[in-house]
């Protein structure tokens, strides 16, 4: 059984800063790539950055710069710091990771979302 858990959504004013935490836990054998997605409330899901193992990143073009994304492989956590926030980035954030565990091959694992609110 693998969980994901995320950590560090709330409210916010426009101009301020947040940093997500996301810890993955359970029989895992590996992680290939984790990161980010959002969704704001009626809009389709997004990427907003991914990372892999070695460090190599994708972002979304808009994103990309005011949200950095890292990783810690020793604790299976990944982060995102999210800079300048804007009103349009009110959403719920969710984390993945593509996991390999002691029974399955590599699979999709999402957390439950924490929600990111910008209002002044």
């Amino acid at each position: 059984q693998v969980q994901l858990v995320e950590s560090g959504g709330g409210l916010v004013q426009p101009g301020g800063s947040l940093r997500l935490s996301c810890a993955a836990s359970g029989s895992i054998f590996s992680i290939s790539a984790m990161g980010w997605y959002r969704q704001a409330s009626g809009k389709q899901r997004e990427l907003v950055a991914r990372i892999t193992t070695s460090g190599s990143t994708n972002y979304a073009d808009s994103l990309k710069g005011r949200f950095p994304n890292s990783r810690d492989n020793a604790k299976n956590t990944v982060y995102l710091q999210m800079n300048s926030l804007k009103t349009e980035d009110t959403a719920v954030y969710y984390c993945n990771a593509e996991i390999k565990t002691m029974s399955r091959g590599s699979t999709d694992y999402w957390g439950p979302g924490t929600q990111v609110t910008l209002s002044s």
